[in-house]
């Protein structure tokens, strides 16, 4: 089973699965992952929530971030900074790319892009995360 394949299933009943986050693709290098905008994400007038957007791309760089964890270890964000530069109705088909931009000990930097299906660009999105050392 594929790394993306586990994610998912470890999603189920979970916040991603209420999103309906979809993993593609999980290597070291990149995370891929699609969701498919819902009534249920939207704020007035009918555009997807910027924290739904937000909540896609840090799923997405958690698990950038646990595919580099030294067994037993943990982590969490503690820090995030979104770019909105589009929007994206309801039926519309989101996907999500982040790439490592730092691999370090105690910190992880991913970068996620946050487009639509058509190209146009919804966020950008740049987030820490922290390495929880393992209990024990």
């Amino acid at each position: 089973m594929s790394f993306a394949e586990q994610a998912q299933q470890q999603f189920k009943g979970l916040f991603p699965d209420v999103l309906g986050i979809r993993m593609l693709e999980a290597t070291p290098e990149k995370v891929v992952a699609e969701l498919t905008v819902r009534d249920e994400l939207c704020t007035i007038p009918g555009v997807m929530h910027g924290g739904a957007v937000m909540a896609f791309a840090d799923t997405l760089g958690a698990v950038g971030t646990v595919m580099h964890l030294p067994q037993g270890a943990g982590t969490t964000t503690i820090e995030s900074k979104t770019n909105f530069m589009g929007s994206a109705a309801p039926g519309m088909r989101l996907i999500g790319e982040t790439t490592p931009l730092h691999l370090g000990r105690t910190t992880m930097v991913w970068q996620t892009r946050i487009q639509r299906e058509d190209g146009k660009l919804v966020a950008q999105v740049i987030q820490t995360q922290l390495v929880l050392a393992p209990k024990g």
